[in-house]
């Protein structure tokens, strides 16, 4: 669908027609949060034969909708006759899983949304899939993006305190979330389950090279990027630093007792990894250092999910959130986000060149110029 840049028009005077590809965990609010917000959903589509056939009602908790989840079959045909504006795809958190659907979505000139955690800022990771994908959704102007928890919590919060601060010289995060909340895909790339000596081997051993096989890996798009490695990449370029040099490791985390986890279908031992904590270094040619963590785990019964960053400078900084709503609030996030991207420059537009989310309590049309 084209952009509303129309001479003449203030708004668009119809519901925003959304896209809902993948519809597990995170669509059961995604689409809701859609209707709630005045917008529509045209047509849903899945991999799982235990949803595809499913009205998107029964996903919701609500009544029918009158739109049946469809496989991803010849998908393409059947989105481009939908006359969508827009496509969530909740579904995979590297760029490389959720490829072919941002392709689709650039060519027919639909814009799309993703919660894909690579897709917060995917050019520090896999540049040449980031420039493909920009330049046929130029051509087919449209807005291609990624969105979720981290464009506030660990990008607009942080940025918009630093425009309280004289001087900064660091800038120290971490976050933690339980990988239960995300599906199996996101567990396991957490290493969730795994023995230790398997999670070195399949895990932690990818960080453990020089700067010099980091960056062939990243050329190469083979490297696998922690969170924090984007949302790193996303928080310079808003504050215009320039890095001079990135590294990442990756840590286990373990639990003195058995863990149930019902999203793998498995117990995960006691000593063995129930996720990983992922740290992220970034230097600047400013002097700022950025140092954040990521830990995502299978959680015990006490645990809960905290979100803590500090700026460093004149003067020091903390904010603290406890037991934030994750799953929710990124999916608030994207369908909040749907007017920015509706009315942002054409191609792979990061949210950072975006303005700051506001809360939408009007339908999203009214918001879309």
């Amino acid at each position: 669908m084209l952009k509303y840049n129309i001479v003449g028009v203030d708004r668009m005077d119809r519901k925003v027609k959304v896209i809902q590809y993948g519809c597990g965990k995170m669509s059961v609010y995604t689409m809701r949060y859609v209707y709630e917000k005045g917008a529509e959903i045209v047509g849903a589509f899945d991999i799982s034969q235990d949803i595809i056939g499913k009205d998107i009602g029964q996903i919701m908790g609500t009544e029918n909708k009158g739109i049946i989840v469809q496989s991803i079959d010849n998908i393409e045909e059947k989105m481009k006759a939908l006359n969508a504006d827009i496509c969530i795809v909740t579904t995979m958190s590297l760029m490389v899983d959720v490829k072919d659907i941002l392709l689709i979505c650039a060519k027919l000139g639909i814009n799309a949304i993703s919660t894909c955690e690579e897709a917060i800022y995917p050019w520090n990771s896999t540049f040449t899939t980031t420039s493909e994908i920009d330049k046929i959704a130029k051509e087919n102007n449209c807005t291609i993006c990624g969105s979720g928890y981290q464009d506030i919590f660990w990008g607009n919060l942080i940025t918009v305190l630093g425009g309280a601060t004289h001087k900064i010289t660091k800038i120290k995060g971490s976050s933690s979330y339980n990988v239960e909340d995300y599906g199996i895909a996101l567990a396991k790339a957490h290493g969730a389950g795994l023995t230790l000596a398997e999670f070195e081997k399949q895990v932690a051993s990818a960080d453990n090279i020089s700067d010099e096989a980091r960056q062939e890996l990243i050329n190469k798009e083979e490297f696998l990027p922690s969170y924090m490695w984007n949302v790193n990449g996303w928080l310079c370029s808003k504050l215009g630093l320039h890095v001079t040099n990135q590294t990442q490791k990756c840590i286990p985390q373990t639990h003195e007792t058995d863990l149930d986890s019902s999203t793998l279908g498995i117990t995960v031992k006691a000593g063995d990894a129930t996720g990983m904590s992922a740290v992220v270094t970034t230097t600047t040619q400013e002097g700022i250092v950025l140092e954040t963590e990521c830990i995502g785990k299978v959680y015990a019964p006490e645990e809960f999910d905290k979100n803590e960053w500090t700026i460093y400078g004149e003067p020091d900084t903390t904010v603290v959130i406890s037991k934030p709503a994750t799953v929710e609030l990124t999916c608030a996030t994207v369908v909040n986000r749907i007017p920015d991207v509706l009315n942002a420059e054409a191609g792979y537009t990061t949210t950072e060149k975006m303005p700051i989310l506001e809360y939408r309590i009007k339908p999203l049309n009214e918001y879309v110029k």
